[in-house]
């Protein structure tokens, strides 16, 4: 991987939000204040290149939008940003992720990831918007403990 990952900020907003639009991910409920809890790839020159973010429930965590530039895919970026997440995640007290993906299943499932039904996920995951709104029922939840 070329670059450097970092937490993001509220300017990277309009970079994020052209990523997902153009992965077809939902945003609907995210804003730039919500950046806190994503982090960026960028070249030397500062050109994002991926994100990731995630929400935390308790020792919860939603992992929100893996995101990789089309021209940056195949280098090991995607990998790169769920590895920082997942140490920052647990570093702030997550035990364990969980993720709704509609086409990434064999991605996570190579990261650790497992399926499980949506009825296991704790109340708190299934009561976001993006669980219970913006993804459709087809998305498949899965899950991995990190702590």
């Amino acid at each position: 991987m070329s670059g450097v990952i970092r937490r993001a900020t509220s300017g990277d907003w309009p970079a994020v939000s052209d990523f997902l639009c153009d992965a077809g991910l939902p945003r609907d409920d995210l804003e730039p204040a919500d950046m806190q809890d994503f982090f960026v790839a960028v070249r030397a020159t500062g050109e994002p290149l991926g994100a990731i973010g995630f929400e935390r429930y308790g020792t919860h965590g939603l992992l929100r939008s893996l995101v990789v530039a089309e021209g940056a895919r195949g280098a090991g970026l995607g990998r790169a940003l769920v590895t920082r997440l997942e140490r920052e995640a647990a570093a702030a007290g997550v035990t364990e992720l969980w993720l709704l993906t509609i086409d990434a299943d064999r991605f996570f499932t190579g990261r650790g990831y497992a399926a499980a039904a949506r009825d296991q996920a704790p109340a708190a995951i299934r009561g976001t918007a993006e669980f219970s709104r913006l993804c459709p029922a087809s998305a498949r939840l899965m899950r991995r403990r990190i702590g």
